[in-house]
């Protein structure tokens, strides 16, 4: 009898030490990217937030302070696709929002797609160009289609690539329109989906854009005398994508994530869900050569706010004890630089993409008897004509070192990365941050990188991009499901994200993600 009780007693023991051992998974992860978000700015402002958003995630969270993207360059595109799939653009394939069509020789959007029509737009929209998986796929697969992914997003490019390509919907604001949209891509549109059409941004006509208190319209962290308190309307054709560079635009995207969460049913049974939601903290961009450094004091305290709402509506609905939050930044700064640089002796300049162009195919006729060799430009890149050169039986590699060798010549050019240089010459850190950045099926043959201080100008599109090489320290917090207050500032790298999502809703990493999680 004694046998039978001690054995019952250590099966139970047993019992209950596996039951300790079995630890749940959270029911929800909160992805927010925060477009061109940046720590000085952040840390600036900290004197105009209110208790519950970036200082309730900076008290309470896992900070890390030094975060880095592996490639460059870096967009809002390439870097979201970057933050779900674990990798850089040379394996994920977006390396930018745009880039040349060797095959019709127009520019690509990276996410447009014919084959598939727009729910409540005419633009046909799809992740193909992804070309490897996302955590919420990875999270799709191994729940066999239980879990939900939703992405809402202010730009097509970002709630797409968020969404990934299993995802149940992604939603944006239509530039034509202000109307929030989708894509048949990812079937037919939830039923909550469309109570957002009649409230959505087509009452921009009526707003105005004004400081969120008389402290924020005073308030001055920059190095330049008090600015007036501002006060813009939005009007005209392009008043939606205005819109979408204006404070206001974060508003409408915590309604949206709220009308998912309250009507989407994410996190509210045992099966982990993903939802993915992107602000934005950038410049304005009214079309004008006015200073808007107090509408971005503006837009971080407005952004704080919408932070404070989102995470209290997580907690009402699911808890955020049972939902794992990862807030980080796009990594880049979108600033349109309109400063005459040589009035302050600064040394700059312009290089004209267009006219080197054409002075690059006169060389290479020169070389190799007429043709059109330099089949198209975009941005700093050229795209040779391979058929060309099969049918003169010209080597690339040989084409290609004579190319470098004539760029180099050109005021403001500080190198010339060719495809074969990036693909096979030795490895140094600065080559592996551009061949991360490069991939072979979309980009150019020849990349040329101009000097700080220098434009790059496309007259034919009418373009002007400065080249700005400054450090840009944004950070990465995780907040809520069993995460402990930290500072952490060793350097890490983005694509240590979704590995760690991954580790802690129990599934494998996305298909071409090698890096180890964080934590």
């Amino acid at each position: 009898m004694k046998k039978q009780i001690l054995t019952t007693f250590f099966a139970s023991i047993a019992v209950a030490g596996s039951m300790a051992q079995t630890t749940s998974v959270p029911r929800l992860v909160v992805g927010i990217t925060i477009d061109q978000l940046r720590s000085d700015y952040l840390n600036a402002f900290m004197p105009l937030y209110g208790e519950g958003g970036f200082k309730l995630l900076l008290e309470k969270g896992q900070v890390y302070s030094n975060v880095q993207y592996q490639h460059a360059p870096i967009d809002r595109a390439s870097a979201i696709a970057s933050i779900v799939t674990g990798t850089v653009p040379y394996n994920h394939g977006i390396i930018a929002e745009e880039w040349m069509n060797r095959t019709e020789l127009h520019t690509n959007f990276c996410v447009e797609d014919r084959a598939h029509k727009g729910v409540g737009t005419t633009e046909g929209t799809s992740p193909k160009n992804l070309l490897v998986s996302t955590i919420g796929d990875e999270l799709k697969v191994a729940t066999k289609g239980k879990a939900l992914v939703y992405s809402v997003a202010p730009y097509r490019e970002a709630a797409v690539l968020a969404a990934g390509h299993a995802a149940d919907w992604a939603m944006w604001i239509d530039n034509p329109s202000g109307k929030w949209v989708g894509t048949t891509y990812y079937g037919e549109a939830p039923s909550w989906f469309r109570y957002l059409d009649s409230s959505v941004v087509d009452k921009v006509s009526s707003l105005t854009w004004k400081p969120t208190n008389e402290t924020a319209g005073s308030y001055n962290y920059h190095l330049m005398t008090a600015q007036k308190p501002f006060s813009h309307h939005f009007t005209g054709d392009s008043r939606f994508r205005v819109f979408k560079t204006s404070g206001l635009v974060n508003e409408e995207v915590t309604k949206a994530a709220r009308q998912c969460m309250e009507n989407g049913n994410v996190g509210m049974d045992e099966v982990t869900d993903f939802l993915s939601v992107c602000y934005y903290a950038g410049d304005f961009h009214d079309d004008s050569n006015v200073s808007t450094t107090t509408e971005l004091q503006d837009t971080y305290i407005r952004l704080d706010a919408e932070l404070t709402t989102l995470l209290k509506k997580i907690d009402q609905l699911v808890g955020l004890d049972k939902t794992l939050v990862f807030i980080t930044s796009t990594g880049y700064d979108e600033v349109e630089n309109t400063e005459d640089l040589s009035q302050y002796r600064i040394p700059t300049g312009d290089f004209n993409i267009n006219r080197c162009a054409t002075l690059l195919n006169m060389y290479l006729c020169v070389m190799y008897g007429n043709g059109q060799y330099v089949e198209s430009y975009f941005g700093n890149q050229f795209y040779l004509n391979h058929k060309l050169l099969e049918q003169k039986q010209l080597k690339l590699a040989e084409v290609l070192e004579h190319c470098e060798d004539f760029l180099f010549q050109f005021s403001g050019v500080r190198d010339v990365f060719t495809s074969h240089r990036i693909t096979q010459g030795a490895w140094t850190p600065g080559i592996s941050i551009i061949r991360n950045g490069f991939n072979p099926k979309c980009s150019g043959d020849i990349i040329v990188q101009v000097s700080p201080g220098w434009n790059i100008v496309d007259e034919d599109r009418g373009t002007k991009k400065m080249q700005r090489d400054s450090f840009f320290e944004f950070p990465l917090i995780f907040y809520g499901y069993t995460i402990k207050s930290e500072k952490v500032a060793t350097p890490v790298t983005v694509d240590c994200i979704a590995p760690t999502v991954a580790h802690h809703i129990r599934i494998r990493a996305p298909n071409a993600c090698s890096s180890s999680p964080l934590f």
